[in-house]
């Protein structure tokens, strides 16, 4: 990435909690401004991932971020994190962003990093067109090490229910589910401890103190709503919502809840009623084994709403290699 030469690249610096307030404000304005970027999210689990978020100037203007942290040699956008990246406002041109990534690239060397992990924002989640960073990649040499699947419903193309999808969501009213928000973040991970034991021998990412936590600190973002039946939660959903997409962070069911179809009860409220007002209503991905296995059966699930593919793209870059 040569055609820059004769421009001054942006000044790296390493993220400094003084700058909290300035992060965070151009987070809010950026067009990837999820909240999971902003500081209270990230450092949730400080202690678990060595944060090396990095702030880029133009002069004496913030111009981009980038939320990532550490392992060894290797730089991660971020490891605790879904995705990551390049955090850029509207300003931000094709041109600045491959000056950014000189920058970057320029400055990992001189800090004795090998390799870039990179898990690029997916579409769905720019409120403003934001691929520049993807060219950037290419441009750098970037290799695609890892491509996701997510299913997602485009909320603006109308309901596109399978005939098994609506027959379930009318056994749910039939079966009196109530559907409700709730602060039982408890009884909800329980059974989603419990869910994830049964079927794939794993546990939550989150613990309940935590989710509890983050709802607190991003109550508008992150919501539970919960499924009853005769007063007791049997299941529910929690959401991490941005401005463009409401995502099921969590979806868990007793049995009792897959009998009575609760799900559907659920899923058909924040799909019609809680989220319509989004671009989107991302049931997140199906994939394992760094994207090579498909699970077709809870893939098929999701297509049921009417949902289709989005990437989520993971890419490498070996430093001074």
């Amino acid at each position: 990435m040569d055609d820059n030469s004769n421009k001054a690249n942006p000044r790296v610096a390493l993220y400094d909690p003084l700058q909290k307030d300035a992060w965070d404000q151009f987070v809010r304005d950026s067009k990837q401004g999820h909240f999971m970027f902003r500081r209270d999210y990230m450092e949730y689990h400080a202690d678990r991932f060595l944060d090396h978020s990095l702030m880029f100037y133009a002069g004496d203007r913030l111009s981009a971020l980038m939320a990532s942290s550490r392992d060894g040699n290797t730089f991660i956008s971020h490891g605790g994190l879904t995705f990551g990246g390049v955090i850029s406002n509207r300003k931000m041109k094709v041109a600045a962003t491959l000056q950014v990534f000189e920058s970057l690239v320029e400055y990992l060397g001189t800090a004795g990093i090998t390799r870039m992990v990179y898990k690029a924002i997916p579409h769905i989640y720019h409120s403003w067109p934001a691929e520049e960073d993807l060219y950037a990649l290419f441009r750098c040499g970037a290799t695609l090490v890892r491509r996701d699947v997510s299913s997602t419903i485009d909320l603006r193309g109308g309901s596109r229910l399978s005939k098994g999808r609506k027959w379930a969501i009318n056994q749910s009213r039939k079966n009196s589910i109530e559907v409700s928000g709730s602060n039982d973040f408890a009884a909800f991970m329980q059974i989603e401890k419990q869910v994830l034991a049964e079927k794939y021998v794993t546990t939550p990412v989150h613990t309940a103190t935590e989710i509890e936590l983050l709802h607190n600190r991003f109550p508008d973002n992150i919501r539970l709503y919960g499924a009853f039946h005769s007063g007791q939660m049997v299941g529910g959903v929690i959401v991490y919502a941005t401005e463009t997409v409401a995502h099921t962070q969590y979806m868990a069911a007793t049995q009792e809840a897959r009998d009575l179809c609760a799900l559907d009860a659920v899923l058909s409220k924040l799909i019609n009623e809680e989220y319509a007002d989004r671009k989107f209503f991302d049931f997140g991905i199906s994939t394992e084994k760094s994207g090579h296995y498909l699970n077709e059966d809870l893939a098929a699930f999701k297509e049921s709403w009417g949902a289709s593919g989005v990437v989520y793209d993971t890419y490498e870059l070996m430093i001074g290699g």
